[in-house]
């Protein structure tokens, strides 16, 4: 009883101080000290707004909440990198040469075959824009999987907190959907027939064989970090723009 009275105590100055002074009080601090049992504070003192605990929202809530924006910021993602140009037309998550032909296609370019240079790279982001829609089985199984404590840790976290979480829980699975798919579609775009083109220009000069990269797993690992960056940005909104937040469910977990 003394150990609750004495934190109790604390939380109140520490509020009488923020008045007086201006110093930032986090709210999920008080909205984490009343969920892990101590008085409720609510009828006393006004919480700060800001946070889903201090508001009082229950574990469903918070849970369903950050499902929907999971489920959102992935569509929202999958969507926008799926469309033509999604990967070539976006300069942050731009396919571009591996680093191990790099030399090679520099020199290519140089005695005018940058055409076959800029036709190779346009196939692999071609081919990662095809491959997108795979991710929308394994995002949906990581969303029905997450528990209530992973709901709270993402909403308490930084604005790539579900990002982060659909990186550990989804790259294994989004590679093994992805690179079967790359691979079909680098070859109904034409890469790999690009890319053995490119280097055939000069056989006897190329830096590389044709076969000494592995173009599947190159564009399939390009194509999951530039989706992770798409969703990264989504969630972003979500959790800073209140114009992003498109459900009433939306508004109220991650309202400020």
């Amino acid at each position: 009883m003394k150990d609750r009275l004495f934190v109790t105590v604390i939380l109140l100055l520490l509020l009488f101080f923020s008045q007086v002074f201006p110093l930032p009080l986090h709210a999920d601090f008080l909205g984490d000290a009343l969920n892990k049992g101590l008085p409720k504070l609510q009828g006393i003192i006004d919480l700060p707004q800001g946070s889903a605990a201090a508001r009082g929202l229950d574990d469903s809530t918070i849970a369903s909440g950050l499902k929907e924006a999971l489920s959102l910021g992935t569509k929202n993602a999958v969507g926008l990198v799926s469309q033509l140009n999604g990967y070539m037309g976006n300069d942050a998550i731009k396919i571009l040469l591996p680093d191990k032909i790099q030399r090679t296609a520099e020199l290519l370019s140089k005695l005018g075959y940058q055409r076959q240079v800029d036709e190779f790279i346009q196939s692999m982001n071609r081919a990662a824009e095809q491959a997108a829609p795979n991710a929308a089985s394994p995002f949906a199984a990581a969303i029905r999987e997450m528990s209530i404590e992973d709901a709270r840790k993402i909403l308490a976290g930084n604005n790539r907190a579900a990002t982060d979480y659909f990186q550990s829980k989804t790259t294994a699975q989004l590679y093994e959907a992805f690179k079967p798919a790359i691979a079909a579609s680098m070859n109904q775009v034409g890469a790999t027939r690009a890319y053995q083109a490119m280097l055939g220009r000069l056989p006897a000069l190329s830096l590389v064989k044709p076969d000494s990269v592995d173009l599947d797993h190159y564009v399939t690992n390009k194509a999951l970090n530039g989706l992770f960056q798409m969703i990264a940005e989504e969630e972003t909104k979500i959790r800073t723009n209140p114009v992003a937040r498109t459900t009433d469910l939306l508004k109220k977990v991650f309202a400020r």
